[in-house]
This record gives structure tokens, sequence and C-alpha cells, in this order.
């Protein structure tokens, strides 16, 4: 919920048409992220202080330790949202100070994302075994804190160079360090990925509970082309003119990252067919099956944020029109979905269908 609704404030700062009541929704989003943030905080720690054992148990439910990375999420990934959104919208319209903070949030980020990943692959191997049979995207939410560091520093270089204090940034290592870690994510993603291939050749689409999981598949290109062309597009104006003994350094980095957030890109759009596709089967009129409302629908939201972030970033990297209003449009009904998807969960916790005790709890 709270990665959806900070992925919904990241798309509209990332539209190539600006206006002053597009920054006014954002805006609002950023501060229902953060209360929602706030409140996600508070009642997971009287869950805990109220079942005692109950953290623990956690990493040793089948179901529930793949969301690890959700509780874990509060600090890395889920705060990923709310400081890329910091960084877009606060950086502009305060003094350096900011900046300093958030680069030094930046490094901080990096170094929890990495351990927590690291950690909660090693205790799933240590503790669960999952059949092949059950196997679906979500796999790959120990690893997503880490796809997030190349939106994060890309995003604080393009605020550093807008406001005119990029001297003030150590934009050379950020840079660096951001592509290091989104590509150790990525690769560890899609190895994920190419098990949930081979699970759908021989165990087909997964159940329905576990079809919004998914769309989660999209994510991991999303989110790298974002981050390395958000990055590329800002070559010339953090690496030194001799940077590696070449003064076309810069130009040839800048080429890279385009080329390959362009391959990325479309493999998120193939990602994507797939999980509207699998969809199908529950808007036929004639259709049997039913999609019962969980949280693991707001992955109709937040993988798909990636995908239109890259869209557009690739759409001004290109100055492809046809680019930035597929993005646009793209921005329009994913917040449609957002809308849809927050309007289900309320009207569950009202009907107490959401986050009430029953039979499978």
């Amino acid at each position: 919920m709270t990665m959806a609704t900070g992925g919904i404030a990241n798309v509209l700062h990332s539209m190539p048409y600006k206006s002053q009541w597009l920054s006014s929704i954002g805006l609002a989003f950023l501060f229902l992220n953060l209360c929602l943030f706030v409140m996600n905080c508070v009642l997971i720690s009287l869950r805990f202080y109220w079942r005692p054992g109950s953290l623990v148990a956690s990493f040793t439910d089948q179901f529930e330790s793949l969301f690890i990375s959700a509780i874990a999420l509060i600090f890395p990934d889920r705060t990923a949202t709310i400081l890329i959104t910091i960084t877009q919208y606060g950086i502009p319209h305060t003094g350096p100070w900011l900046l300093t903070v958030m680069e030094a949030l930046f490094w901080i980020y990096l170094a929890a994302s990495i351990l927590i990943s690291a950690g909660l692959y090693l205790t799933l191997w240590s503790t669960q075994a999952f059949p092949i049979h059950t196997m679906t995207p979500v796999w790959v939410f120990p690893a997503y804190p880490l796809l997030l560091s190349a939106p994060f520093g890309g995003n604080l270089i393009a605020a550093a160079v807008r406001t005119g204090r990029l001297p003030s940034l150590h934009a050379v290592p950020v840079a660096l360090a951001a592509v290091t870690v989104q590509g150790t994510g990525f690769l560890i993603s899609f190895m994920v990925c190419a098990a949930f291939l081979y699970r759908l050749m021989t165990q087909k689409l997964p159940r329905d509970h576990q079809r919004p999981g998914v769309f989660i598949s999209i994510g991991p290109g999303g989110f790298t082309a974002a981050g390395l062309v958000q990055i590329g597009s800002q070559t010339t104006a953090i690496f030194p003119r001799e940077f590696l003994g070449s003064e076309h350094t810069a130009h040839v980095l800048r080429i890279l990252a385009y080329m390959t957030g362009l391959w990325l890109w479309g493999l998120s759009i193939w990602f994507f067919l797939v999980s509207v596709g699998s969809l199908w089967k529950y808007l036929r009129p004639e259709s049997k099956g039913k999609l019962r409302f969980q949280m693991t629908w707001f992955s109709f939201v937040f993988p798909n944020t990636a995908l239109v972030t890259a869209t557009e970033a690739l759409g001004a990297a290109f100055d492809s029109p046809g680019l930035q209003i597929f993005g646009c449009v793209l921005t329009a009904c994913l917040m449609l979905v957002w809308v849809l998807v927050f309007t289900k969960m309320l009207r569950c916790l009202w009907r107490r269908e959401l986050l009430w005790p029953k039979e499978a709890d």
C-alpha cells in the first residue's frame, strides 16, 4: 500500500508536462504516504506487542516469510519511495541542508538494503522449502530494496543538478554505487524470474489468490531501466572530463545507459502483457473464477510505477513525444487503478473482510 502510494507521487513528478496542480497532487500523495507509513509502523508494532512470538513466527511462516521484506521494507524499501519523493519535491524548495541529509540517507539505505536482502534470503533458505508449484514473482521481494538504488541515486543527482548544487554532492560515488547495487538486485531478480518462467511452463499460471503477484515481475526491469536512464542523462554533468582516461567516457556511458534502459523497458513491457493477460479469465462473463481482494492487489500498482517512470525517462532521453504521451496515458490509468484498489481496500475493511480474524489466520 505505501509502496504503491509513494510510487504514484514518483510517477506524477516524472511526467514530462509540468504544472502546479500536478505538483500539488503529487505532494498530496507524498503526505498521504507518510501518514500510511506511520500508521503501518504503529500497527505492526502493536501486533508484535500484543502477540508475543509473532515476529519470530513471521520468519518461519511459508506465506508470510516472503513478505518479511515488507516488514523490513518499512525501513529499506517503503522508506525508499518516501526518500525518493522527498528528494524530488523537497530539495528544489529547501536549502542545501536537505541535499546533504538525503545523500547521507542514500548511503545508509544502500548499506541497509544489501544487508537486509542477503539476510532475508539466507533466513528463507535456512528455514523454508518452497515447492516450485507455489512459485510466484513474490520470491523476488527480498531483493526489491536493491532495485530502488538507481532510482534513488538518479533522482538525488537530478535534484542537485536542477538546483545548481551539484558541487555539494559526491555525484560520481553516488552514481557508481547506485548502479552497482541496482545491478546486483536486477541479476538476482532476473534469476528468480527465470525460475518463474520454468514454473509457468510446467505448472501453468498461479492460482487465483496468487495471480496479482504476477505483476511483481514487471518491477525489476522497470526500476532498473528508469534508474539507468536517469543516471545516464546526467553523465556529462557528473563525470570529470577525463574520467577513465578519455574525454568521451561520459558520452559513451550515456549511450550505454540509454540502450540498456531501452532493452530492459522492452522486457518490462513483455511481463506487463503477460501479467494483464493472466487476468483475462476474470474479465469474461462466463468465467467462474473469482479474484477475492487481498492486499496483494496493490501489486497492480507498485510494479507498474516502475514501467511508467521508465517510459517517461526514455521519452525524455530520446525526446520522443510518442513515449511521453504514452507515459502520460499510463500515469492516468495507474492513478485510476490505485483509486479502485484503495477504495476496494476501504470497503473490505468496513465490511470486516480484511484484517479481521478468520479461518485463514
